[in-house]
């Protein structure tokens, strides 16, 4: 099958609210809005935004955990979420997800290897002797010892635990694994040795990732393509290293500048960004950034900045820094704001 291991076009999820019987309209939660993007095999895509923006909605819909209230998510051609539930149920090893919470995402009744084999048995039968030996060998993949399988979860330390999650995640060899915030609950050496499990495990397997994450110094790490989610859009992909060189959309270089640097002597871009995120329930007009944007222009209130092509393979939704057409029109007034983006000292 050629083309990309995961499409999504046009991906949308609305939550519609409890309204009152006389009420003619139903207020609706904009959770996801247009998203579409690809993945190839092998390849690894980070979602990244401030909470709230909608990524682990994605992570939801991309697994059919919840379905899209519109929009399509192909894996190699198919669409999932137009699938019946016998249909989808082949479709399930093609997929795994890896959770962000390692405790609670286990069952603490069930032993290490119970929980690595139940996801296998619900498709074939196994002998003893097979559950045994197939846990044995996932936990030899995660790093693990073999007899930690006869363990339970509150045996185990947090690395651990998301080890054998990341170990049931695999017993169903799948070619795509969605990651919600896989290592922001672990300690941060621990964080590091997951991540190269994750790094090692994609080259031993082929293995396609959609990671979520907050942390941008776990991104950088790992990523081969970044999205960038603002109130439930993405306003910006592009090749990781391209967008932590420069980043092109207004709110991307907000979040880069946020991020802490370990470096005392690296002068970080300033892009300071006032306001709190809008709701979803009643997102502004045109552009949702623009209320907090310091380089908005008349335009970025009428009207939705589509996501534009760049020369360097990056796509922007911005009237201002990716004009679809020329003269973006006068500037709104943003008043008690400034904009300074000094050249960095690498």
């Amino acid at each position: 099958m050629t083309g990309p291991l995961l499409k999504v076009e046009n991906l949308t999820k609305h939550y519609p609210l409890g309204a009152g019987f006389l009420k003619k309209t139903i207020p609706t939660i904009r959770a996801v809005e247009d998203v579409s993007f690809t993945v190839e095999a092998g390849e690894t895509l980070c979602i990244v935004g401030e909470s709230g923006c909608g990524k682990s909605t994605v992570a939801r819909l991309l697994m059919r955990l919840v379905d899209p209230t519109g929009g399509r998510v192909l894996i190699d051609g198919t669409d999932i979420a137009g699938l019946r539930k016998q249909e989808l149920r082949a479709h399930r090893r093609r997929m795994q997800m890896v959770f962000q919470d390692p405790y609670s995402s286990l069952n603490p009744r069930l032993t290490a290897g119970q929980i690595i084999t139940e996801p296998v048995e619900n498709f074939e039968r196994l002998t003893r002797k097979q559950r045994n030996a197939l846990a044995a060998d996932l936990l030899q993949k995660v790093g693990m010892a073999p007899e930690m399988m006869h363990r339970l979860p509150s045996e185990l330390s947090g690395g651990q635990r998301q080890r054998l999650g990341i170990a049931r995640a695999l017993s169903l060899n799948p070619s795509l694994i969605i990651a919600d915030e896989a290592v922001s609950a672990l300690d941060v050496s621990v964080q590091a040795q997951i991540l190269n499990l994750l790094l090692d495990l994609q080259q031993q397997m082929g293995l396609a990732f959609v990671f979520i994450s907050h942390d941008l110094g776990v991104v950088e790490h790992i990523a081969h393509r970044v999205a960038v989610m603002y109130l439930g859009r993405i306003v910006e992909l592009a090749p990781s290293e391209a967008l932590f060189a420069k980043p092109v959309h207004p709110y991307t270089e907000a979040l880069l500048a946020a991020a802490p640097v370990p470096d005392p002597t690296r002068v970080r871009l300033e892009a300071p960004v006032e306001g709190e995120v809008p709701s979803p329930i009643n997102p502004p007009t045109g552009c949702a950034f623009h209320p907090r944007c310091p380089l908005a222009v008349e335009r970025c209130r009428i009207e939705v900045p589509p996501l534009v092509p760049m020369a360097d393979g990056r796509v922007v939704a911005c009237h201002v820094r990716a004009p679809a057409t020329e003269s973006p029109g006068p500037r709104l007034r943003q008043p008690n704001r400034r904009h300074t983006v000094p050249e960095a000292n690498a």
